[in-house]
């Protein structure tokens, strides 16, 4: 596949069109569901003598729930493959992949199991009008003392994101009594860069302006994001601190950069004109790259690291809340000198940011691996050290928590990360 990308290609258009109908689909298929368990609740209330109705029924609507998103993430990942084509690198890839989650499954199935049928996460929340503008809640089972925040957003390659894909991160941070928003956004090619970066921005207003309803605290809240997820995040950080530094414009201000604790940045890529050829070589063409993003003023536009270095925008970046990057020296997927060059640039501009390296980690192993592990996991400790401090009871209860059961054989974590596409 050679496609000539402008700055907005008309390829987009033909393909929006067939994944936004798609999509529309999907949802009215998900929707048909959601009428179908109103009504069956209406009439399971209505018998008496069935005193079991609703446990039955919150258990039939998660399962209509775990269906109809099935249902749609399956959908979309055939109109996906379809629009990228099926040359032999994609085909090897997707060989990879699948037998990368199959010897994870383990592990992925009680993540599943959590996130279908604890009445602790909240699936879907809609925090806008656009396709996929849906996040999860992740809420501690302790309801008492307003609880620390963390938005987190998924990456993906800006193709695959999706919002279920934080559920592990959801479920550890939550038995440490903080809770977490997983934002869904739109993807390429439903949706551009820019497309994603509302998307996010919007997300993180609605988490800021309601988090009280669900026992989250107003002065404790952290933005994070993985991969494609902490561009994009880093992206929609930078731009709302520009329109706060900007008020002439009279641009509309719904959340603050002021409201955010600290950013988090896991093995992300914030300098896209010099990532470019290393996507491509991986499989990410550039014809494909320039398309997500907008073409070659989009490289500039949406790369943060290229940004700040712009004078005239001093105010915003002094705005930006203490920012820590997480990378894995053996990250193939995204080179970890794409951190190392962003905190020098950050430091340079004058915001507060600083590198946490971990020797020998991939892309996957700081998310998935080490996690699915269970023990001692670094990344996971300094995270809730950071949320936690100055909160000497939560970290009196950090120091006694039972260490994190295992999920996965060690034997088929090492597997994995041998066959890994990442």
């Amino acid at each position: 596949m050679n496609l000539e990308v402008d700055a907005k290609p008309s390829l987009l258009s033909s393909s929006d069109k067939l994944f936004t109908h798609s999509l529309t689909d999907a949802t009215k298929h998900h929707h048909h569901h959601q009428r179908r368990r109103r009504c069956s609740s209406s009439s399971s209330s209505a018998d008496a003598k069935l005193r079991d109705a609703p446990t039955r029924l919150n258990r039939a609507q998660s399962i209509s729930h775990a269906a109809a998103e099935t249902y749609l993430v399956t959908r979309l990942s055939f109109i996906l493959l379809r629009y990228l084509g099926v040359g032999y690198r994609w085909i090897t890839r997707l060989i990879a992949l699948g037998c990368y989650a199959l010897l994870l499954m383990p592990g992925f199935l009680q993540v599943a199991y959590y996130y279908f049928f604890s009445s602790q996460v909240r699936r879907s929340v809609v925090y806008g009008d656009q396709p996929r503008n849906r996040l999860d809640l992740f809420l501690p089972a302790n309801s008492g003392e307003p609880k620390p925040v963390v938005i987190f957003v998924t990456g993906g390659a800006w193709i695959i994101g999706y919002k279920a894909w934080g559920s592990l991160l959801g479920q550890q941070l939550a038995e440490r009594d903080i809770i977490v928003a997983c934002i869904d956004y739109r993807n390429f090619p439903q949706g551009t860069i820019g497309d994603m970066v509302e998307d996010t921005s919007q997300g993180i207003s609605f988490v800021c302006n309601h988090l009280t309803e669900y026992g989250g605290d107003p002065n404790r809240i952290y933005l994070m994001g993985q991969s494609a997820g902490a561009h994009i995040s880093a992206c929609a950080l930078l731009e709302q601190a520009i329109k706060e530094s900007e008020p002439e414009k009279g641009e509309s201000i719904t959340w603050s950069v002021s409201q955010l604790k600290a950013y988090f940045g896991l093995s992300g890529g914030y300098n896209l004109p010099n990532l470019v050829d290393h996507f491509n070589n991986r499989g990410l063409y550039r014809s494909i790259f320039l398309s997500i993003m907008e073409g070659e003023q989009g490289l500039q536009r949406f790369s943060p690291e290229v940004q700040i270095q712009d004078k005239s925008i001093r105010d915003a970046v002094s705005r930006l809340p203490p920012i820590t990057l997480f990378h894995g020296t053996s990250d193939y997927s995204i080179p970890s000198d794409a951190s190392k060059t962003f905190v020098d640039a950050l430091q340079r501009a004058g915001a507060q940011a600083k590198l946490v390296l971990y020797e020998g980690k991939t892309h996957t192993d700081l998310f998935l691996q080490d996690p699915l592990r269970g023990g001692k996991d670094e990344l996971f400790d300094h995270l809730v050290s950071v949320i936690h401090a100055g909160d000497k009871e939560a970290l009196d209860k950090d120091a006694m928590a039972p260490p994190r059961r295992r999920l996965v054989p060690e034997f088929l974590l090492k597997l994995a990360r041998k066959i890994s596409p990442f």
